[in-house]
């Protein structure tokens, strides 16, 4: 760690903590995500490896850079490059106020598969470039089963519980329970009252239980609610 300086905490988690540091040979600021390293661990975390795997392969303008590992025998240091905030603290600072067409730029932004995203993992550098965070990690540990239930029941009061009628073949999925009914908001305007109607049409075509029913990728880039997007950002 000599190479780099500590400044201040700026985050925690499952895994251990991220500090905003300093590169002593290039004032470069980054950011050092610290691992911890059980004492009767085998070595560093599958998912830590699979993260560093991942990130040393993937060079994208919206994917966190990782710029260097440092591996000692109780800690594990990942060092990448800074952003200023998470898309949760922007959205806070806007206090739910957020302009639809900064909300269309950062929905086109071209893609990578992600299990874990959220808005802790979306991170605005100051140029308010979007950056994919925390792969691999993130994943290993995942939402606690306790968490389960209570968002399945929040996504059922909106869409309603799936049944066979509406998702055939749902009970013979694996680990398929039965869940109590619910029936579906009929007014999206109430749960979204700021969005507007093409957006609203975009929404509750993303948002179906049964993915055969569900629009596809391909055909959500393609919705009117993106039509008066700039050319720029289509194509970018």
């Amino acid at each position: 760690m000599q190479k780099y300086e500590k400044l201040e905490k700026i985050g925690e988690g499952t895994y251990g903590t991220v500090f905003k540091g300093k590169n002593r040979e290039t004032q470069e600021i980054v950011a050092l995500k610290r691992v911890r390293l059980d004492d009767d661990d085998e070595g560093v975390p599958s998912s830590a490896l699979r993260e560093i795997c991942l990130l040393k392969e993937l060079r994208h303008v919206n994917i966190v850079r990782l710029s260097d590992v440092l591996h000692s025998e109780k800690k594990l240091t990942l060092v990448f490059e800074h952003c200023d905030q998470d898309l949760k603290k922007y959205f806070d600072s806007l206090n739910g106020e957020i302009d639809p067409d900064v909300v269309k730029r950062m929905l086109f932004h071209k893609n990578v598969l992600h299990r874990d995203l959220k808005p802790q993992n979306l991170l605005i550098n100051k140029n308010g470039e979007l950056k994919l965070a925390d792969f691999g990690l993130a994943r290993a540990f995942g939402i606690p089963v306790r968490y389960v239930d209570d968002q399945l029941k929040r996504i059922f009061k909106l869409l309603g519980t799936p049944t066979e009628e509406t998702w055939p073949g749902m009970t013979s999925l694996p680990d398929y329970k039965p869940y109590p009914m619910y029936h579906p908001t009929t007014n999206f305007s109430q749960v979204v009252p700021k969005l507007n109607a093409k957006g609203r049409d975009l929404l509750q075509k993303l948002l179906v239980c049964n993915p055969a029913n569900r629009i596809s990728a391909d055909e959500a880039m393609q919705h009117s609610y993106f039509t008066d997007l700039p050319a720029a950002v289509k194509n970018g």
